[in-house]
């Protein structure tokens, strides 16, 4: 019985954390089709687009054609875009409703309050790409060289975007300014980070300007992992990808710990 009792104890610590967890799982679980059917039909208008009618009518990368090299980027794409989206509207809300303040009542330290939210988008997100995976295997077939490879540095992406999403959150004022990051920021990075073409065939000037896109290392990384070739080494991706997503989550806790602008 006492046994049982000092075992529950050292579980009990942990309860908020699974309680804001599943929260934050049964909020995007709640409204699925906007949270996860819409990007995956999005997703495979993409791929019809470039996979059924140009993707054996051009090539940019040798041995493979133009499908098998966009359908990568097209899958991170939607775990990017609905990781941040977890948790970036999942907060603001919170803030703009008020009912931040509960939470920040709650026994939670900041690595728990982040990776709570964190594991919820990443969820998210993950599903979202394995399903659009699986669908583009009916465009093209995929080699998937490194398959551990390709979910790390998937599963880092994700991470890494749910950081940003928590950042987000805490700075924008309402909700134009919350879609301002994804319209004026992502996308454009995300476009101009190799999704649709390789960056070795920019020109120079072009191509060294775009290893400051820090999509770059995410979407080549993913892209290499399955294909086996890239503009950039593995190691170079997942060091660059890994230092980012530390530096974020480090951010992240810093404005949770210090309650910066958790209230509107």
């Amino acid at each position: 019985m006492i046994d049982r009792l000092r075992q529950k104890q050292r579980f009990i610590p942990w309860l908020p954390f699974a309680t804001l967890l599943q929260k934050e799982v049964r909020r995007f679980l709640r409204v699925s089709f906007q949270t996860l059917l819409t990007p995956i039909v999005t997703a495979s208008l993409y791929l019809f687009v470039f996979g059924a009618t140009l993707g054996q009518r051009i090539s940019v990368l040798e041995d493979f054609s133009y499908a098998q090299f966009v359908i990568p980027g097209l899958v991170l794409m939607g775990v990017i875009n609905n990781s941040f989206a977890n948790t970036s509207s999942s907060l603001f809300i919170s803030r703009y409703l008020g009912n931040i303040v509960d939470l920040l009542v709650t026994p939670l330290t900041p690595p728990q309050f982040i990776l709570a939210y964190t594991l919820a988008a990443m969820l998210r997100g993950l599903l979202v790409g394995t399903v659009v995976l699986i669908i583009s295997c009916f465009f093209a077939e995929l080699p998937f060289v490194s398959p551990w490879a390709a979910a790390a540095m998937a599963a880092l992406a994700s991470f890494l975007f749910a950081q940003f999403g928590l950042i987000a959150a805490i700075y924008a004022k309402n909700f134009d300014g919350l879609s301002m990051y994804n319209n004026f920021l992502i996308l454009p990075l995300i476009y101009l980070g190799g999704v649709f073409y390789p960056v070795s065939i920019l020109p120079p000037f072009w191509a060294r300007l775009s290893h400051f896109n820090p999509m770059l290392y995410l979407i080549d990384g993913f892209r290499h992992a399955i294909l086996g070739v890239g503009d950039l080494s593995l190691s170079t991706a997942f060091l660059v990808s890994g230092l980012m997503a530390a530096a974020l989550f480090t951010w992240a806790a810093v404005l949770l710990g210090s309650g910066y602008k958790l209230r509107l």
